[in-house]
């Protein structure tokens, strides 16, 4: 695998972040309608983010700066010293290593950089995949928040995972 960076997302990603959105065999795990999604709509979400000091989102890129997807802090609460992670890459980033090594570098963004001591995700019990990636990447499993909410009038429960700076070490790097 090559080498990944993260950098601001930029207005050229929209396009490509689109991709992801719009792929159904990814948008289908999505509390949001991804399918109605426009490349406007990801060009506003992009230049709104830095309006937004309660998270920060980075797109994860190549070495030739093509944007393989999108990884967030969300929800940064620097009182209680936590954040919620989020992640979402193309599907030609499935299974290369992408998620783990920019997964890796976000966690060392939130606890070294930003000294947050607990990083926490949920994720829909169904998703089979993310939920085995997660407990890959060593997040701890939490709790299973069962029928939380509806998605096209089904019931789905969330997994809550987290992540603290005691379980991030020096050869996670």
């Amino acid at each position: 695998m090559n080498r990944i960076y993260l950098r601001k997302l930029k207005r050229k990603d929209a396009p490509l972040m689109l991709e992801w959105m719009q792929d159904p065999s990814i948008a289908c795990f999505f509390r949001f309608d991804a399918q109605s999604m426009t490349v406007e709509d990801c060009e506003k979400f992009i230049e709104s983010i830095d309006d937004d000091s309660g998270s920060k989102h980075y797109a994860i890129v190549n070495e030739e700066d093509e944007y393989l997807g999108t990884i967030s802090l969300k929800n940064i609460d620097y009182q209680k010293q936590e954040a919620e992670y989020a992640i979402s890459t193309r599907k030609k980033a499935h299974g290369t290593g992408v998620a783990m090594s920019a997964t890796k570098a976000v966690l060392r963004i939130a606890f070294e950089e930003l000294k947050l001591k607990r990083v926490y995700l949920n994720v829909l019990k169904e998703n089979s995949r993310a939920n085995a990636f997660y407990r890959k990447v060593g997040f701890q499993f939490d709790y299973c928040d069962e029928n939380a909410f509806e998605i096209r009038g089904k019931k789905k429960s969330l997994n809550w995972y987290y992540f603290t700076n005691n379980c991030f070490k020096l050869s996670d790097k």
